[in-house]
């Protein structure tokens, strides 16, 4: 069996993991952080709050998707190197990678540091901006990751 298997199953693995985590805080941990008062019974946190919870949230993701980042980077090139040249490829691990990096090293800090100026900050048509845009990257950053990985696994199976 060839040792290169293992990096793919591995890089594979990260894809998948990073892809889940992205769905999970999505779809399930920011309605349920941001409707805390139908769960609680009628006692509610406050947007405000809420946001605070949820940026704490995805301030301790960035950290993972900065290794995501880092590690798609990595076996991209050096596959890139070893000949498997693919316009999907490339094109899925740059927006994959940009998009990454714009949420955890742009919005995320942004957002923070304006909910550190106050509720009345996260009111501003600037913040609610930054709060779409942030959506946004991160529904391409899913929407990435999935074409990297049923890409990458098409050209695994051909070799």
């Amino acid at each position: 069996m060839r040792k290169n298997i293992y990096i793919d199953f591995s890089y594979l693995l990260l894809l998948a993991a990073t892809f889940g985590a992205v769905i999970v805080l999505g779809a399930f941990v920011a309605p349920v952080v941001f409707n805390t008062d139908y769960i609680l019974f009628g006692i509610s946190l406050g947007k405000y709050n809420e946001g605070i919870i949820m940026a704490e949230i995805f301030s301790r993701f960035s950290y993972w998707i900065y290794i995501v980042a880092f590690f798609i980077t990595i076996y991209e090139i050096v596959m890139y190197k070893k000949g498997q040249r693919d316009a999907i490829i490339f094109g899925s691990s740059v927006t994959t990678v940009f998009s990454a990096l714009m949420f955890s090293g742009v919005y995320a800090p942004k957002i923070i540091s304006m909910q550190k100026l106050g509720e009345e900050a996260t009111l501003s048509d600037t913040f609610v901006n930054l709060h779409i845009a942030s959506e946004l990257d991160f529904k391409i950053l899913a929407i990435a990751i999935v074409i990297l990985f049923v890409r990458r696994l098409m050209l695994l199976r051909i070799k």
